[in-house]
């Protein structure tokens, strides 16, 4: 009888060891599949709130003049819209508010055009103001609306271009530049990387974005939507990438 109850005993226990093991590891991978599965949840929703944000919605000039010939007057109700800049070529700072809700301001635009004047030759460009619509929405989109946003290259007589094509061709300077437009800024912000300043301009969707990781700035315009990379390093890296997609594609190719 003193045997039967040991070998009872053991049986209780093997019985409960299996079963509470059991439920015990089911229990672990349950609680590391949710933790799992919350980590990528976050991480989802953060990468998606980076895509999302101020977009770009061009204001319009004032159409009401009055009969003296004096600007319209200012609204005072609106979002304002506002930038600062510092030209890396010229010294020159400027803290503005170029736009009132709908309305952009034109004595703002006239500081602006001045500010990113050729500074080679002085020659001031009427920039498209959807340019700076871009500028203002890339900021917002990366949390840095006070943030300085550092000039590299404003406008660029068709001269300057020229001169710059031949004399500095490493630049990557194009013969039908959007900086002869009007319409292009190269660009910096200190303490943004520029690989998150070209992602943050890509997701725009509103013009050219180029990518200069050598010289370490973003080129922004308001032409047709369009991106490339400028760089010997990265051209090597991406010719190596797509020789190893063509080694395991169909035989497909894929240009640009």
């Amino acid at each position: 009888m003193r045997l039967l109850n040991i070998r009872n005993f053991a049986v209780a226990v093997a019985t409960i060891v299996v079963v509470f093991g059991v439920s015990g590891s089911s229990w672990a991978r349950t609680v590391k599949t949710r933790v799992h599965a919350g980590l990528k949840s976050s991480m989802h929703l953060k990468t998606a709130a980076m895509l999302h944000g101020e977009d770009v919605v061009p204001g319009a000039m004032p159409e009401n003049i009055a009969a003296d010939g004096s600007a319209a007057l200012v609204p005072e109700e609106g979002k304002p819209y506002e930038l600062k800049m510092t030209n890396l070529h010229t010294g020159e700072n400027l803290d503005i508010i170029y736009r009132i809700g709908d309305m952009y301001l034109p004595d703002a635009l006239e500081k602006l055009n001045y500010f990113l004047r050729d500074h080679n030759t002085q020659d001031v460009s009427n920039y498209d103001p959807k340019e700076f619509d871009v500028l203002h929405a890339m900021l917002a989109r990366l949390g840095k609306l006070d943030s300085v946003i550092s000039v590299v290259c404003g406008y660029r007589t068709p001269e300057t271009n020229s001169a710059l094509r031949h004399n500095s061709p490493q630049t990557g300077v194009a013969e039908h530049s959007q900086h002869m437009e009007g319409h292009a800024i190269d660009l910096r912000v200190a303490g943004v990387t520029t690989a998150t300043l070209r992602d943050a301009a890509l997701s725009l969707k509103a013009g050219g974005v180029g990518y200069y990781p050598v010289s370490q700035f973003v080129h922004v315009d308001v032409g047709p939507v369009r991106e490339w990379v400028f760089g010997s390093k990265q051209r090597r890296a991406i010719v190596a990438q797509t020789h190893r997609g063509a080694r395991h594609s169909s035989g497909t190719a894929a240009g640009q």
